[in-house]
């Protein structure tokens, strides 16, 4: 069993498969490893979605972005409505501490996505930042905003 998270409890659909557990990712709508990093992304998929209102037609997961000439991989990016990106997220195994390490891989991607939320997880610890771009600065926020209220 993976560990338990500082997130609401959620039904997985779990299978194992030649020795490998897989957990059914809902987004990308098929069975993926199921590694203490997925099992972190999979209850914040959940959590978005049930608790914080974020529409999972909205959510893209683990998809290329170009850095700096250089071929990137975010674990979630979250759209509004028009289509901008609205939240880029990092998510790490709960064994894995939530560093500057990490919140400055999400602000790689960030320089070419240029969206308003980061959010930085381990499952653990959640951190926030809103961005504005206009006022040129950041600051963090207690909770993940509702998605109607951004």
């Amino acid at each position: 069993m993976m560990q338990k998270l500082q997130l609401p409890e959620y039904s997985f659909r779990l299978r194992e498969e030649r020795g490998r557990r897989l957990i059914f990712d809902e987004i990308r709508r098929r069975f993926v490893a199921l590694t203490p990093e997925e099992w972190v992304r999979q209850h914040f998929l959940h959590y978005l979605a049930g608790e914080k209102g974020y529409p999972a037609s909205l959510m893209a997961v683990e998809k290329k972005v170009t850095v700096n000439g250089l071929s990137q991989r975010f674990d979630l990016l979250v759209y509004d409505r028009k289509g901008a990106p609205l939240l880029v997220a990092e998510f790490k195994a709960p064994g894995v501490a939530v560093t500057q390490a990490a919140f400055d891989q999400a602000v790689r991607y960030n320089s070419a996505l240029k969206v308003p939320l980061i959010l930085v997880s381990n499952g653990l610890q959640h951190f926030v930042c809103r961005v504005d771009y206009e006022a040129h600065t950041a600051g963090y926020l207690k909770e993940v905003p509702h998605f109607d209220d951004l």
